[in-house]
């Protein structure tokens, strides 16, 4: 980091030492008029690693102060007013709920790169997010980005000695169709709530198994793009195993990309098991880190079924001009009305 890189942290310290910490207790009095002042909003967002926590920040507002701290607070602010802290202690009940959103928001952790940072397998192409409200699909998010942050980043951190902050994303777009026309909601609260609230959590974001459509769309999205975007994209030859591989051990391979034409991203077809699978490691400790929480903060009632509900700024004018510019592409294409809407699910946000 360099002499203006580690000024510019010091100066967003500086701002929040003086005020940002301040506001935040008075949120917390607002919100909760009983309790004393805490920093658990801030501990949980960075984790023992304050500094580090800052500069993700300043890189997201392209190392403007000022810009940073008014984002750094708005988070606080967001996590206060909707008890996100507490959100690994509302499990998606009961039971069969969860397996659906599970079933219909394909996620997982296939392993580790070699730099010590998680690897989550995303199944882009075929997640309907169909068969729960859009509450439960954002909780579950929400969820899944606190306990990486809490849970899997400071696990990684102990086994390898030394800070990991980050992750890989790899995109299965199999599967993709016009058809997802109820996604176009969902997937930009989600966006949104990743943009403002978990900047620079994503080292790279690997895009496989993609089709002709997204080629085209690509192509027009890309120039849009914040250069610092850009730079964490990459479109990689079908299964895209050969270029994963010099991240990633193959134990560490997304099921997806095992092998080429390997169909399906919901299931394994060379027999290892899937990572979006209820069964897989990651979403048993998952379940359980959960549930455990639960019962610490009500021992005896039982667990009622409920979304919890999180309040979301709106989108931004970049991503309005994406979509936009996406639309006009098929246009020309000769593409059906519609298909913007499929290919909205594929968007990266910072």
């Amino acid at each position: 980091m360099g002499s203006g890189s580690l000024e510019a942290v010091k100066q967003l310290r500086a701002l929040m030492e003086k005020g940002g910490y301040q506001i935040l207790g008075l949120l917390v009095r607002n919100v909760n008029s009983d309790e004393p002042l805490r920093s658990d909003s801030f501990h949980n967002v960075h984790q023992g690693y304050p500094d580090e926590t800052l500069v993700r920040f300043l890189k997201a507002r392209d190392w403007n102060v000022p810009r940073a701290h008014n984002m750094l607070v708005d988070c606080l602010r967001w996590r206060v007013e909707n008890e996100i802290d507490n959100i690994l202690a509302k499990p998606i009940s009961p039971a069969d709920l969860y397996r659906a959103v599970r079933d219909t928001q394909l996620v997982g952790v296939s392993g580790y790169s070699k730099k010590g940072q998680p690897v989550f397998a995303i199944g882009a192409g075929l997640s309907t997010f169909d068969r729960a409200s859009v509450h439960y699909y954002l909780q579950s998010h929400i969820q899944i980005n606190e306990y990486r942050d809490r849970v899997v980043f400071p696990t990684a951190t102990k086994k390898r000695g030394d800070y990991v902050g980050t992750c890989l994303k790899v995109l299965d777009m199999t599967g993709l169709r016009i058809s997802a026309l109820s996604q176009i909601k969902l997937l930009t609260i989600i966006s949104t709530v990743d943009d403002l609230n978990y900047p620079e959590k994503t080292e790279t974001y690997y895009i496989v198994n993609a089709p002709y459509v997204f080629s085209a769309c690509w192509k027009v999205v890309k120039p849009l793009l914040q250069e610092r975007t850009r730079r964490k994209i990459q479109v990689l030859q079908g299964c895209g195993r050969d270029e994963l591989l010099k991240v990633m051990d193959y134990s560490s391979l997304p099921h997806f990309c095992l092998r080429e034409g390997s169909g399906s991203s919901r299931h394994s077809a060379t027999g290892t098991e899937s990572c979006y699978s209820l069964d897989h490691d990651f979403h048993q400790q998952l379940y359980t880190y959960i549930r455990e929480q639960s019962l610490m903060q009500n021992p005896v009632a039982p667990i009622s079924q409920g979304s919890f509900h999180v309040d979301v700024p709106g989108s931004g004018t970049e991503e309005s001009e994406i979509v936009q510019s996406i639309e006009c592409e098929l246009q020309k294409c000769g593409y059906q009305n519609g298909i913007n809407h499929s290919i909205e699910a594929i968007k990266i946000s910072d």
